[in-house]
């Protein structure tokens, strides 16, 4: 529990900034109309690669006897790749709607 309280106090800043950024973010999103929201989140789950790259990262630098963090890692990976994907379609089908019909 003493580590606990150390590393809050160690680094309030930064949990103090992640706490701004939550609700600044929920106030932009709150603030999207709803026309622009899907193409909005389309190119957001598209570059989720970051989420992807950041997992790699942290799997590698785990021990290989290190079980939970392989797991979460690999659940990361597999999860960013999905929403990566999911972007592109979503993107995908919304140029095509922009085409012209023959």
């Amino acid at each position: 529990m003493e580590d606990l309280i150390a590393y809050f106090t160690n680094n309030k800043e930064i949990i103090f900034i992640v706490i701004l950024m939550v609700f600044v973010g929920v106030e932009v999103i709150g603030n999207v109309p709803a026309v622009l929201h899907t193409p909005l989140m389309s190119g957001a789950n598209a570059i989720h690669g970051v989420v992807i790259i950041g997992a790699i990262l942290v799997m590698l630098d785990s021990s290989p006897d290190n079980y939970l963090a392989l797991s979460l890692g690999t659940l990361a990976v597999f999860l960013g790749t999905l929403n990566v994907v999911g972007g592109f379609v979503v993107t995908d089908r919304m140029l095509d709607m922009f085409k012209k019909k023959k």
